[in-house]
């Protein structure tokens, strides 16, 4: 790729950030580059990679020059660069590191939005510099202690390897299923000690929150506080949980009217429905990504190709009669062009 090619597509990629959060990093550039998937920030932010080059697509060097253009975009745009430390979620909280050889410093830059007021910019920046949770991993294979050649059901990273609970001296802690956000947080808060536990989902490629471990003695204090405001709690779920539906309703309706004017012949109960599917809360689709969110026109497309695939082709009756994924892709690709090709002339 062509220098002026990568900076185009850095600009683009930070400009989504930016106007979704209000601040942009170079993980947001990498990941939206998809040289690097979020999984393999996962690991690398569990300490469970040395660098995180070595889990990119691209070299080093092309990490460092990606990280010079979104300099020179995010300074030509007048935004404030921040840097902030990256650590590991490890017991040593050593400090992450970006690449082997070259300097870390241009990494750890956040840019921040002109627009972000001095308030929310420092409680930005506070939260950005805190220390990430311990992960502590509930593993799918089986595996060794580094330090007593023991197993169990949780591992943790030091200096790059595994060990134990006991080993590590967490095994007095007990495990919290997630479910109940508000324990949750508050079991955190009274243990002296705690660690998130995940487990890697192979089906969608990302390590997911399985609950927490904390103090016993935390847990019950957290219980007790919990029960003491359950009714005022309630009410204000019930209270989010309008407030989320009216933000889904007002977010599809954007994204049906942005498939309209991408696609005039896209029919309107069509559009309605590929926003629907592709908005859906929780799913993980590309509705719900930063890109979509903004409205980035690749990302709608995606999402329009995406019901395609599904309704116009024999798509699925390919992969249930065997047909690998890739090769099924490969078959249907010029039906899914023609289609869009309609939809986007209105004929």
């Amino acid at each position: 790729m062509s220098k002026p090619n990568l900076a185009r597509r850095v600009a683009e990629t930070a400009e989504i950030a930016l106007t979704t959060r209000k601040y942009v990093t170079f993980i947001d550039v990498v990941t939206g580059l998809r040289w690097l998937h979020t999984r393999h920030v996962d690991t690398w932010r569990q300490g469970r990679a040395a660098t995180l080059a070595e889990l990119a697509a691209v070299d080093e060097d092309r990490l460092l020059a990606t990280a010079g253009l979104l300099r020179d975009w995010a300074l030509a745009r007048g935004l404030k660069p921040v840097e902030t430390p990256y650590v590991a979620g490890t017991r040593d909280r050593r400090e992450l590191r970006f690449t082997a050889r070259h300097p870390q410093e241009p990494f750890r830059v956040h840019w921040l939005s002109p627009d972000l007021g001095e308030a929310a910019a420092r409680r930005l920046a506070e939260r950005q510099a805190k220390a990430p949770d311990l992960v502590v991993v509930a593993p799918l294979d089986p595996w060794t202690c580094a330090s007593c050649g023991d197993t169990g059901p949780y591992l943790i990273m030091e200096d790059e390897r595994p060990h134990c609970l006991t080993c590590t001296d967490m095994d007095h802690l007990v495990f919290l299923p997630s479910g109940d956000a508000a324990l949750s947080r508050r079991a955190k808060q009274e243990s002296g000690l705690a660690a998130v536990v995940v487990r890697y989902n192979r089906r969608r490629k990302v390590y997911q929150r399985q609950g927490v471990l904390v103090e016993e003695a935390a847990l019950a204090a957290a219980e007790e506080r919990c029960l003491a405001d359950e009714e005022v709690r309630q009410r204000r779920r019930e209270r989010d949980r309008v407030r989320r539906d009216e933000q889904d309703d007002e977010f599809r309706a954007r994204m049906a009217a942005e498939i309209a004017r991408l696609f005039p012949g896209c029919p309107p109960d069509r559009a309605a429905a590929i926003a629907g599917h592709a908005a859906q809360r929780g799913s993980g689709r590309v509705g719900r990504t930063a890109a979509a969110k903004a409205l980035d026109e690749n990302a709608i497309t995606l999402a329009v190709v995406a019901s395609i695939r599904h309704l116009d082709t024999d798509y699925d009756r390919l992969l249930m009669s065997g047909v690998p994924r890739m090769q099924a892709r490969d078959m249907i690709r010029e039906r899914i062009e023609r289609k869009l090709t309609e939809f986007r002339l209105g004929r």
